[in-house]
């Protein structure tokens, strides 16, 4: 599903137009894009939380020469999926799921 398509399924829902539920989903993810890029976390209850880790330097190799490579630290943002969303997901038969490679 593209944003195109949740701003369209919304809108049905809603009855809003597609120009307004844009408007909302727009702001909806700015708003997480800032909220993290502040260095906070964003918990919705029932649905997940989206925060920054740390993912620590490690060294890894160039696979052209076989070179050792240093990673430095860095910062990633992550979705934790909520308890309640992860048990609905697991329910699903498996030939409802489209699973992408």
């Amino acid at each position: 599903m593209t944003k195109a398509d949740l701003v369209e399924k919304v809108a049905e829902r809603t009855g809003l137009t597609r120009t307004d539920v844009s408007v909302v989903v727009d702001s909806f993810l700015d708003t997480v894009k800032k909220t993290l890029e502040g260095g906070k976390n964003i918990e919705i209850r029932g649905f997940g939380t989206f925060k920054i880790k740390l993912r620590k330097s490690r060294k890894a190799r160039n696979p052209r020469t076989g070179e050792v490579v240093p990673v430095p630290d860095r910062k990633v943002p992550v979705f934790k999926p909520s308890n309640e969303f992860k048990n609905m997901i697991t329910k699903l038969p498996i030939d409802d799921v489209q699973v992408s490679e």
